[in-house]
């Protein structure tokens, strides 16, 4: 279905949908006021940075034709490519923004396009992007169920070099968008459209702000992850199908790895065949087959995998216990990626020597699927700030290194975009956290809570863009945690959007030691001040 769309399409999932701000069309729910009708059109994985970059739009008087948003799940029913041949037809769209993020190779699918179609077009649009996920930790999923970089994936730099070699003008942060998209339009002679407060959408019934419930006791939704299990748990699965493991693997053999997970761009499930070289990353030599409904594979198929792995004829037997078992395991399980390292040690047989296997635990929140699965997750290897953080229906990832700003930011795409930024300007973040598009006083005592928790936190950064969310309630929710909390380090908060005047101006007079700013240059650079100065 997804493949086809022939007679409807899906927008999404986990999308803030799309909206015409011409006029013509609004799907889903967006922060009204900040729209303008104009002439940009938007396609964004994250709802939060499709929220800046449409208030940067609106503030440099441009507005917006049509905004997209493809939503951060693996399997998105419209991406970049749709989104963009959408764009070069639509007349009232005179420039195009893109923001992408790890995961997937939509970005990668987007450059080709682009690249073509600046060949074979004599006046362009002009296109600008911004990719998320810069400084992510490999192997994490950052807060969007696709915001990781999958086996044979690029990385967020190798998505910037590449729309960057298809003419795409690149920036750091979502608020340059507007001014930057100016600028171009100027040098294509396009006439700036004069955006005045009173030609927003008009509210009707439906999108009236109404107020929101306070809810009190345990969040109603938790944020979705990936579980991980014990490598000694992932080998008994193997071994109950009869697969061969053997733990001595051979340091001088070249390493090869088979991989059962789900083809972004093929709507399906599929085997990666990998192998590394000394230092070189598995992801150079990675080959993709989709695996077909009937979830089998072809001869053709099979003989293309035993060659990658180097496999001859006499090996056939074990090769195909695997991946049989592989298939089995992530199909039964509803796994999201099951990954094994073969080992060579016995003649003419391949054995297993090391195994990770993760799940996405939807299928037990949505339906109490696979109990076994969450029953022998190891809580007790995990870092104990990201299982607390879990169960208040946060995303928190500590960072490795010697960062010690920490990091509180309402969506997770701009999450991973302010860690980004940050240290672009030469600062190193402690955290990633995430609290969720809808950001509360709750989640944001409590993510102060977990964020203090690691010692190497000396000043704390909130970036907080407040679509959905109103401004003066996070500004109220900051204050209170600072007296309940007792907070002793200095905080930079960055509040945008809705109500954003009325929430500075709270945090300003507030007499505690919070700093108040607009402007993410401003407010990154005072927090990198603060946290070099508590050295």
């Amino acid at each position: 279905m997804l493949r086809s769309q022939s007679k409807s399409r899906l927008v999404g999932a986990n999308s803030p949908g799309m909206i015409s701000a011409v006029g013509r069309c609004r799907l889903g729910f967006h922060p009204l006021p900040t729209f303008r009708p104009g002439n940009v059109a938007i396609i964004a994985k994250s709802g939060t940075l499709s929220y800046e970059t449409v208030a940067s739009v609106t503030r440099a008087g441009l507005g917006q034709s049509l905004v997209i948003g493809m939503g951060g799940d693996p399997l998105p029913g419209t991406d970049f490519v749709d989104a963009l041949r959408v764009f070069e037809e639509d007349s009232d769209t005179k420039g195009i923004i893109l923001v992408g993020e790890i995961g997937g190779k939509g970005e990668n699918h987007a450059a080709e396009w682009i690249k073509k179609y600046r060949e074979r077009t004599k006046s362009p649009k002009p296109i600008m992007a911004l990719i998320a996920g810069v400084q992510a930790p490999p192997g994490r999923v950052m807060g969007h169920a696709g915001a990781f970089v999958g086996t044979g994936e690029k990385t967020a730099l190798d998505k910037v070099r590449a729309l960057q070699d298809a003419g795409v003008v690149i920036t750091n942060h979502p608020s340059k968008f507007g001014d930057g998209m100016k600028q171009l339009l100027s040098h294509q002679g396009q006439r700036t459209p004069s955006v005045s407060p009173g030609t927003a959408q008009r509210r009707n019934l439906h999108t009236l702000r109404r107020p929101l419930p306070e809810f009190k006791g345990a969040l109603l939704h938790t944020q979705r992850r990936k579980i991980h299990i014990p490598e000694s748990h992932s080998f008994q699965m193997l071994k109950d199908l009869g697969v061969s493991i053997s733990e001595d693997h051979d340091p001088s053999s070249r390493d090869y790895f088979l991989t059962v997970t789900v083809d972004r761009t093929a709507y399906t499930p599929c085997i990666i065949s990998s192998y590394l070289i000394g230092g070189e990353s598995s992801q150079h030599h990675a080959k993709t087959y989709p695996l077909r409904l009937d979830k089998s594979i072809n001869q053709a198929t099979f003989s293309s995998i035993a060659s990658d792995l180097n496999c001859g004829e006499e090996s056939f037997e074990s090769l195909t216990t695997i991946l049989s078992a592989m298939f089995q395991i992530f199909f039964e399980k509803e796994a999201s990626s099951l990954s094994v390292r073969i080992s060579r040690n016995t003649p003419n047989q391949l054995s297993v020597a090391r195994s990770t296997f993760s799940f996405d635990d939807a299928a037990y929140r949505s339906g109490k699927r696979h109990s076994d699965i969450q029953e022998v997750r190891d809580t007790s290897v995990e870092v104990p700030e990201e299982v607390e953080a879990e169960k208040d229906g946060i995303v928190y990832i500590k960072l490795k290194g010697e960062g010690n700003i920490g990091t509180l930011v309402n969506g997770a795409g701009l999450a991973m975009n302010t860690v980004d930024a940050i240290a672009d300007l030469g600062g190193k973040c402690a955290n990633f956290l995430d609290t969720g598009g809808k950001a509360t006083s709750e989640t944001v005592k409590s993510s102060f809570r977990i964020i203090l928790k690691d010692p190497k936190v000396k000043t704390i950064f909130v970036n907080i863009f407040g679509g959905l969310t109103l401004c003066d309630m996070i500004a109220n929710g900051i204050m209170l945690a600072y007296k309940d909390l007792g907070i002793s380090v200095p905080v930079v908060v960055r509040l945008r959007g809705t109500n954003e005047e009325i929430g500075q101006k709270m945090i300003a007079e507030s007499g505690l030691s919070l700093h108040a700013f607009d402007d993410f240059d401003e407010a990154a650079m005072k927090v990198i001040e603060l946290a070099r100065e508590s050295r």
